[in-house]
């Protein structure tokens, strides 16, 4: 089968996600009983709208793990002690890594070539966190001395970037601790002495830490306290292999061996247009091992364009998914 990472058109990805569709329904006993219970002929998928997609809550309750392989670790979703969180198991390391760099590679520019810094204080408090070992790899591939991460010591963060004005810095920050930051700024009316060289890449969650708000809103926000236009985001998740990357304005780009589709909110086994809003559906071709076909809990809208774009808009209001039961049962 071609390497994923070599697809360069329509064509090829869908061959490749038709084969791995058809591998992982044999061989993920999770996702084979879960196609079974949708009755779907496998051998009738010839389209991608007609794969079926795995409720993402179902690696909160199973091991979606391929029956002819050994995990050697595992991911897992941020929450509290309380909660069922969600592991993604994983049977080799190395396919991550190359998603990681050559989706960064191809929206921002080649690792080595920038410092990073993380204002990632839930995810550092916790083990096995996905965003975490990206943020590392990242760092590994830089390998510049300034590089490091930050809980709440805010004012050491400010001193930093302050002399770091002439270099070329990512900093990686999840919504509310970016939030956080810029309250301390403001405090004292500490002021910013940045060029452009800095571009802050948000990775979404308030973690119940701050009110939620639209995208947009906590863009303006940040372009206002940063003093810069670069706030990009970038979207995944723990049950993910592959990152997809918003340069501004909430759209984002999926590397060539992602896609998203947008599911009907109320029966999801049917699609809405371009332009409509729906639920998401991904297809990370990296998740090989696991199950490249995940129905999440987004909502979004694919966009017109040449190059297949699309906005997130917020998290499903569970009371108005009423077609969701028939995905979990």
């Amino acid at each position: 089968m071609k390497s994923i990472f070599d697809i360069k058109t329509e064509r090829e990805f869908l061959d490749v996600a038709l084969s791995t569709f058809r591998y992982q329904y044999k061989n993920i006993e999770v996702y084979r009983k879960f196609v079974d219970y949708l009755n779907v002929d496998v051998e009738k998928v010839c389209s991608l709208d007609k794969i079926p997609f795995l409720p993402i809550e179902m690696f909160k309750n199973h091991q979606i793990l391929d029956e002819n392989s050994s995990a050697e670790m595992y991911f897992q979703s941020s929450g509290t002690t309380q909660m069922n969180l969600s592991k993604h198991f994983i049977v080799d390391e190395t396919i991550y890594q190359e998603s990681i760099y050559k989706s960064f590679e191809q929206f921002i520019g080649t690792p080595e070539g920038f410092i990073f810094l993380g204002l990632l204080p839930s995810y550092l408090e916790k083990q096995n966190s996905s965003l975490i070992y990206m943020v590392d790899f990242l760092m590994k591939k830089s390998n510049r001395p300034e590089n490091g991460y930050f809980l709440y010591n805010h004012e050491d963060l400010f001193h930093l970037l302050n002399e770091l004005k002439d270099k070329k810095v990512i900093l990686f920050g999840v919504s509310f601790a970016l939030l956080d930051f810029l309250d301390y700024c403001s405090s004292d009316s500490k002021t910013f002495q940045l060029s452009n060289n800095l571009t802050v890449i948000e990775t979404g969650g308030m973690k119940g830490r701050k009110e939620e708000m639209t995208k947009d809103e906590l863009l303006k926000i940040l372009q206002s306290g940063f003093k810069t236009e670069k706030i990009y985001s970038e979207y995944s998740m723990t049950e993910l292999l592959s990152q997809a990357y918003s340069l501004g304005e909430n759209i984002y780009q999926c590397p060539n061996w992602m896609q998203v589709l947008v599911r009907n909110v109320e029966d999801p086994l049917s699609y809405e247009k371009t332009g409509k809003t729906g639920a998401i559906n991904i297809i990370d071709l990296a998740n090989i091992h696991s199950c490249s076909f995940i129905a999440t809990q987004d909502l979004g809208k694919l966009l017109t364009g040449d190059e297949m774009k699309f906005q997130v808009l917020g998290r499903i209001d569970h009371s108005d998914i009423r077609g969701c039961s028939l995905l979990v049962s």
